[in-house]
């Protein structure tokens, strides 16, 4: 009996002691990364946030993409420190790094659609194809820029109409902007009989052109004989304007150009190729141009 109780004491002691030594080996573990934790969270939190002012320095840096790379920088900084910390354990941290891998690379193929838009929203971002406010024309799609987020861009059709356009699709079309530039070309088109006089015909042309105080006067507005078709004549009437003036005067100048040879006793024909004139294959910019004079 003596010797079983000295066992079980021996055995106690010898219990014990290993407990301690465990707890005094775990505790410095957990210790460690209680402070690797409070260290890499705040080191997380101030990169992000020196990256985003770096960035926000940048000129032609949108504020949603460089709040989109700064968020990617934080979360890779605060999911190396949980591998860091996993790593104080004894846990085997190339598994769970290959385990990362394969856990991405699985999302990124049921996201692959998504992550196309993703792609494709930070370039639109990065080149400003278009702004917020501008009026632009695909071939899908047509309305003015609401906002230009990460996955699509919201748009407002020329009827008043809420759009919403995934960025792929928008990135991988010829995009038309109508209102990047500043100043706008336009041509009036009219058909002149063989019998009438051209020379009064494109010194009318020429004669409304310059009494419109909306026409630039560089590039100068000027007048030709595009072609000779059909029995008649067919006279242009070029001229610049800027982008805001574009529409009303577009309008303008088709009606004056018709009064003005009502008035003269020669009725003036205006053309079909006229860009004054909506025709079937201009259905989508008569439209652009209606938001763009409502925008006025």
């Amino acid at each position: 009996m003596e010797q079983q109780a000295a066992d079980v004491l021996l055995a106690t002691q010898t219990a014990l002691s290993q407990a301690s030594a465990l707890a005094v080996q775990y505790s410095f573990s957990v210790l460690g990364a209680v402070i690797l934790l409070v260290l890499g969270w705040a080191l997380a939190g101030f990169t992000s946030r020196w990256a985003y002012e770096g960035l926000s320095r940048v000129r032609g840096i949108d504020e949603t993409l460089a709040r989109f790379f700064t968020n990617v920088l934080r979360y890779a900084l605060l999911i190396l420190v949980f591998i860091t910390v996993l790593g104080q354990f004894g846990v085997q941290t190339a598994s769970i790094i290959a385990a990362l891998g394969a856990a991405g690379l699985a999302i990124g193929l049921a996201l692959q659609g998504t992550l196309q838009n993703i792609a494709a929203g930070i370039m639109l971002l990065i080149l400003r194809p278009f702004r917020v406010g501008e009026y632009i024309e695909t071939s899908s799609v047509a309305g003015t820029v609401r906002e230009i987020g990460l996955f699509a861009t919201e748009l407002r059709t020329g009827d008043g109409l809420y759009r919403l356009a995934p960025n792929s699709t928008l990135w991988n079309t010829p995009i038309t902007n109508f209102s990047r530039e500043p100043t706008r070309q336009n041509d009036v088109k009219i058909k002149v009989a063989y019998e009438d006089d051209i020379d009064l015909a494109m010194g009318t042309l020429m004669g409304l052109a310059k009494a419109d105080s909306r026409v630039l006067p560089s590039p100068a507005p000027s007048v030709f004989i595009d072609s000779i078709a059909d029995g008649a004549i067919f006279v242009t009437l070029r001229y610049w304007a800027k982008t805001g003036d574009w529409w009303s005067l577009s309008r303008d100048m088709v009606k004056r150009v018709k009064l003005a040879f009502d008035e003269k006793g020669r009725p003036a024909t205006l053309s079909d190729t006229s860009d004054a004139t909506p025709t079937k294959k201009s259905n989508g910019r008569t439209a652009a141009e209606k938001q763009a004079a409502t925008r006025q």
